[in-house]
């Protein structure tokens, strides 16, 4: 019987599986999106209800277009978007909507942490600021908030992590995800710092069982195989988080990889086993976990900016009503018309500059009150005007944590792999390659994180002896060298983009109080 693996990824806006063979083909693929409901400003959240539905359709799709008897799948990993958090009972059934990345309701917790922990106790056991990791936090705002149901909670766990229950009847929580959680997480040591927990007051039974990325932790139940079309027995690995299964899937294997997704968030990541980086001044600034590829000993750190690809699925969905139904007319994609769009407007947007801010803003300004910023918008501008200048604008807001990054010496090995999400688009690939002046490329096969899930499964169950597939099978296209005098333009109005924010950082709060 041939040999067949099988990955799923539970994104921010949307969810996908995929199937391959033993020789890295993809046999099957399906996705769906969800929507992101917001119910409160600062709010982000989904319906956790719909994620195991969306996972028996999403494998039972996947299997029939791939053509495989579920027996033959040899295992499965998955992976989602961190930080998130779905609440579950005794029964397994989540008790609130999920929290997704997005979220940041929970400042009065943060604020409560930082003078009766200490943001330097949780960032010398953590190796991440406190603001980012909101799985502990929110359940801390959970506790506070919500109490009759917080002492309901049998388990909290990541996206990923509800579905690996709901395929195996087991908690557990990977390496890479577990540095989501925060505050309390050892990522040295690979565990929950007890102190920590009993100061902020949460129990350690509702926590996961902690795993490496690259362990079996259980198999598909009798239940969860007559849901989804698997096989029962089928072995599920304890999976990754989403950013580093699709660089995984991208061929970053070794120390010094870059690679980068403009998926909802934009991010990039630089894999090292560098300790004392993540613990200087630079890798402070930055949020560092666990890597996939020996996962107790390897690291990477991954600069964020909150809304990336989010933001121009924003315009899409919010101003693009045209582009949207010419697509379900004529089946032309609307973010090609808005690339189309983008494409005949100039360098600088002329004169247009945003900060993408739409959710708040992580590294390395961590400002969880910012919000978007039009500025020097007049009647000449048009919506190509508007997406070119927020292409621009997430440029800008990866390239502020590149330059430190790159000031602090740690190894990076070039081009720059651009791997999921807006990265297909060849104008926001010219304007990353210019802001950031280095060589770029683009991977070929952009199946994404669920084939590094599947490529994880493959490792997990020894299908492959090693992860050294994903690189033999990643192919790098279209590249992109820097072009000086592009560059020297970005960087007057990339100075200009950061004395913008200087400007009015402390309004965003001011406009905090008064939304309430």
């Amino acid at each position: 019987m041939s040999t067949y693996l099988l990955g799923l990824d539970y994104g921010t806006g949307g969810a996908k599986a995929c199937v391959i063979d033993d020789e890295g083909q993809v046999l099957g693929f399906s996705f769906e999106e969800y929507p992101f409901i917001h119910e409160r400003p600062g709010w982000s959240e989904h319906d956790a209800d719909n994620y195991w539905a969306a996972c028996c359709r999403l494998i039972r799709a996947a299997l029939a277009q791939a053509r495989v008897e579920p027996r033959a799948i040899r295992g499965v990993a998955v992976s989602s978007a961190l930080p998130s958090l779905v609440m579950v009972d005794a029964e397994g059934r989540p008790l609130h909507r999920a929290y997704n990345l997005m979220d940041r309701r929970a400042t009065e917790e943060v604020a409560w942490l930082k003078e009766h922990v200490g943001e330097e106790r949780i960032f010398s056991v953590s190796a991440n600021r406190l603001e980012d990791h909101p799985t502990l936090v929110n359940l801390l705002w959970e506790k506070r908030h919500r109490p009759e149901d917080y002492r309901r909670i049998a388990k909290a766990l990541t996206i990923d992590g509800y579905i690996t229950r709901c395929l195996t009847g087991r908690a557990t929580l990977h390496y890479s995800g577990a540095g989501f959680y925060g505050v309390a997480y050892d990522v040295q040591r690979g565990r929950f710092d007890a102190g920590i927990l009993d100061a902020i007051g949460i129990d350690p039974a509702i926590l996961p069982d902690l795993y490496r990325c690259e362990e079996i932790v259980g198999e598909v139940t009798a239940k969860a195989a007559a849901e989804t079309g698997l096989a029962a027995g089928t072995p599920v690995a304890a999976g990754q988080v989403d950013c580093n299964a699709g660089w995984v899937g991208g061929g970053a294997i070794a120390p010094g990889a870059i690679q980068m997704n403009l998926g909802t968030c934009g991010n990039f990541g630089v894999v090292h086993r560098d300790v004392g980086f993540m613990f200087s001044d630079v890798g402070r600034a930055m949020i560092n976990v666990a890597y996939t590829i020996d996962s107790a000993n390897t690291y990477i750190t991954i600069p964020t900016t909150t809304t990336g690809g989010q933001s121009i699925r924003y315009l899409r969905d919010r101003f693009s009503q045209y582009e949207m139904e010419v697509e379900r007319v004529l089946g032309v994609d609307a973010y090609d018309l808005l690339n189309l769009e983008a494409e005949k407007v100039p360098l600088g947007s002329e004169g247009l500059v945003i900060l993408p801010y739409l959710m708040g803003e992580r590294t390395p300004i961590w400002d969880v009150h910012a919000r978007g910023v039009i500025f020097g918008l007049s009647l000449h501008h048009g919506k190509g005007h508007l997406v070119r200048a927020m292409m621009e604008a997430v440029a800008y807001a990866l390239y502020d944590s590149y330059r430190l990054i790159r000031q602090s010496g740690i190894p990076i090995d070039y081009p720059i792999v651009l791997n999921e999400g807006g990265a297909k688009s060849r104008l926001w690939r010219r304007i990353i390659t210019d802001v950031f002046d280095v060589p770029t490329v683009l991977l070929e096969r952009r199946t994404g994180a669920p084939y590094g899930d599947a490529i994880l499964a493959g490792v997990a169950t020894g299908v492959f002896p090693d992860f050294g597939v994903a690189r033999q099978w990643a192919e790098y296209i279209e590249p992109v060298e820097p072009i000086a005098e592009n560059h020297q333009r970005y960087m007057a109005y990339f100075h200009l983009y950061k004395r913008i924010y200087e400007h009015v950082k402390d309004d965003f709060g001011a406009l905090a109080a008064l939304r309430g």
